[in-house]
């Protein structure tokens, strides 16, 4: 009978104490101070098994297609690098105010598999400011990034650039994007853009 009680006791206490500690603002929420390792750990270990789990079922493309990577590096540079970075390139004022930082995409995509990759592009991740871009985008969309980030572990600044500056008029964040219903297949005009039917 004794123990039960003890029990039921220290459940309360912890409860009471956990209410107090929330409701008492002792917690620091600002950016600016980093999780302890305990909290780092635990959001990580969880991060990382929840999107292995999510991202089982996902059918990879072909992206060995180094048209697919070149469709994707202006959504990239878009979309990814003013936070993460990209080769040659340091995130910009958003990416380095972020807390917990985001991560290295050459890294990360050295680490990941594609369909992983996808999953968190298309879902993102919760607290850390990575966005869910299949809100905005259809996965098609964003199958050309993904090819885009399993080749940044052996991509250099020199080839992101070239792929950039070959890029003129591909992709959805392209300033000259083609005309709905044109394949990236086409040839663009002399200026870069696609000419509508």
């Amino acid at each position: 009978m004794r123990k039960p009680t003890v029990f039921l006791a220290v459940i309360i206490i912890g409860v009471i104490i956990a209410v107090s500690f929330i409701y008492s603002g002792l917690y620091n929420v600002s950016a600016n101070a980093p999780h302890g390792g305990v909290v780092s750990w635990l959001l990580s270990t969880t991060s990382h098994a929840s999107v292995e789990r999510r991202a089982r079922g996902i059918e990879v493309p072909d992206l060995s297609d180094d048209a697919l990577a070149l469709a994707g590096v202006n959504d990239f540079n878009s979309m990814c690098a003013g936070c993460h970075g990209a080769p040659g390139r340091e995130p910009e004022a958003m990416g380095i105010g972020l807390n917990p930082p985001a991560p290295d995409l050459a890294e990360e995509a050295a680490e990941m598999t594609a369909a992983e990759l996808f999953w968190v592009t298309k879902n993102g991740i919760r607290m850390t400011g990575m966005p869910a871009w299949g809100k905005s985008h259809e996965d098609e969309d964003l199958w050309p990034v993904i090819a885009l980030l399993t080749r940044l572990p052996e991509m250099d600044s020199d080839t992101y650039e070239s792929m950039l500056a070959a890029a003129a008029g591909m992709g959805h964040h392209s300033t000259d994007a083609p005309a709905a219903g044109h394949s990236y297949d086409e040839e663009p005009d002399d200026h870069g853009t696609y000419e509508h039917p």
